[in-house]
C-alpha cells in the first residue's frame, strides 16, 4: 500500500472513532427527552406527526464519513524482497530461486502483491550468465509465468569480467543490467526493501 492510501485509511479511520463518540453526545442535545404518555383508547387517540430531523453539521459529516469509507477501494498490501547472490555456487543460485518461487506462492495464497528483484553480482553474475549458468533454464521458465520475480545483474562486474576473459559477457534474455549490483540493493533498501542473502 503506498504513503496516500495509509494516509487516506488514517483519516478515514480518525473521523469514524471522532462520530463514534461524538454523535450520541449531539443525539441528545438535540432531542429533548421522551416523556411516557397516558395510555387512552384507540377510538379517541390522535395520530403523531413527526416533525423531520434537523439536519446537524456533525450528522451531514457522519453522512459523509462513511459514504468516504465505503468509497474507498481496500488495497492489497504489497510487499517486496530483495534476494542477493555474490557466489558461483550452484546451490546457492538454487536456494535463491526456491526463496522466489516459495514467496511468490505464499503471498498468491493470501492474496496479497509480492515484488521480487533477484540481484546479482561479483561471481554471482554466473548465475545470470547465458555461457554460464548452472540455472539458465529455471530462470527462463520463472521469467515467463512469473512477472513478479525479476532479476538484476551487476554491470560493473559484466564489464570487469570482460575485461579479465576478453570477450563480450552474454547475459540471459529478459534480464536488466544494471550499473552497480550493491548499489541497487542498497537504493531498494532505502525504499523499504526487505533484504535477503540465501
Amino acid at each position: 500500500m503506498n504513503r496516500l492510501g495509509y494516509i487516506a485509511r488514517a483519516a478515514i479511520t480518525g473521523a469514524i472513532a471522532l462520530l463514534v463518540t461524538t454523535v450520541p453526545s449531539a443525539a441528545q442535545d438535540e432531542q429533548p427527552p421522551l416523556k411516557p404518555t397516558p395510555k387512552t383508547h384507540a377510538a379517541t387517540q390522535k395520530p403523531i406527526v413527526m416533525a423531520p430531523a434537523k439536519s446537524s453539521a456533525k450528522a451531514e459529516m457522519k453522512k459523509s464519513t462513511f459514504a468516504l469509507a465505503d468509497e474507498a477501494p481496500a488495497t492489497k498490501k504489497e510487499h517486496h524482497l530483495i534476494l542477493q547472490v555474490n557466489s558461483n555456487d550452484p546451490a546457492a543460485m538454487n536456494l535463491a530461486l526456491n526463496n522466489a518461487m516459495n514467496v511468490t506462492q505464499y503471498y498468491a495464497e493470501t492474496g496479497e502483491n509480492v515484488k521480487i528483484e533477484v540481484v546479482t553480482f561479483g561471481p554471482g553474475l554466473h548465475m545470470l550468465r547465458d555461457d554460464t549458468s548452472p540455472v539458465k533454464a529455471r530462470i527462463e521458465t520463472m521469467s515467463l509465468g512469473n512477472p513478479e520475480i525479476s532479476f538484476k545483474a551487476c554491470g560493473n562486474t559484466q564489464a570487469n569480467m570482460h575485461k579479465a576473459e576478453n570477450k563480450d559477457i552474454p547475459i540471459i534474455r529478459g534480464v536488466e543490467v544494471v550499473k552497480s549490483g550493491v548499489i541497487r540493493i542498497m537504493e531498494l533498501q532505502e525504499q523499504g526493501w526487505t533484504y535477503v542473502k540465501p
